[in-house]
């Protein structure tokens, strides 16, 4: 199985404990948390909308709510695809193991996920602080 990934939801899905904008995306953000536990998944990188962000009611036009919401979500995908190489396909289970190598201080999360609407409830931020 594939999933494609924005760079910023590899750290919501470390954290994800079943919140979200709608039932909707709830039930698919499960659906892909599960998934990407299984040895044979692939994850492919982006910092477009991706298979998370295709039942997000925020998500208008291909657009997170507008313009200048979406620039500081790419902003944020994009701090953290700078670990990785977003040509590459690779296996989910050594890709979110080397993301929490990579990513394990607040310092490290910091351009990311301060002021995320989530973080109260973020099981991955919570861990780090």
């Amino acid at each position: 199985m594939r999933i494609k990934l924005r760079g910023h939801h590899l750290l919501c899905l470390l954290g994800f404990q079943g919140y979200g904008y709608s039932e909707d995306f709830v039930f698919n953000m499960t659906q892909i948390n599960e998934k990407r536990k299984s040895k044979d998944c692939i994850i492919t990188l982006t910092n477009e909308a991706d298979d998370i962000c295709s039942s997000c009611p925020n998500l208008k036009n291909n657009f997170c709510e507008n313009e200048k919401q979406n620039e500081i979500i790419v902003e944020m995908d994009n701090e953290i695809l700078s670990h990785f190489d977003s040509k590459r396909k690779y296996n989910s289970l050594e890709l979110f193991k080397e993301v929490s190598l990579q990513f394990n201080t607040l310092k490290s999360v910091e351009n990311v996920c301060n002021n995320c609407k989530w973080e109260n409830e973020c099981l991955f931020y919570k861990k780090l602080e």
